[in-house]
């Protein structure tokens, strides 16, 4: 039994406020919205996973904070690397952890 998630309840649910922004929730509601519509399949709303899987940084310098400067030069390295998920009209920016 699957149960429909709304973009409401995803940005609203309180495991996702505490650890991403709201235009990130929004943006990372859109990106595995996507995900699932390419995959063919639905997914199970696990917001603890989701937690786990991504995090959001303000900017590339807090990046850097978490990793290595020289091996992560510029937001191309990064995408080499894993996912991002881009905030419009801002410097934030959603990684898939690796």
């Amino acid at each position: 039994m699957k149960k429909t998630i709304s973009e409401y309840e995803f940005t609203n649910h309180p495991v996702l406020q505490d650890n991403f922004s709201y235009f990130g929730r929004i943006a990372l509601f859109d990106a595995l919205e996507q995900l699932e519509e390419d995959l063919g399949e639905q997914w199970d709303f696990d917001p603890i996973a989701i937690r786990c899987d991504f995090t959001e940084y303000k900017n590339i310098q807090e990046f850097w904070q978490d990793y290595d400067r020289y091996t992560y030069q510029c937001m191309s390295d990064i995408e080499d690397e894993t996912t991002v998920i881009y905030v419009e009209n801002s410097e934030i920016f959603i990684i898939q952890n690796f």
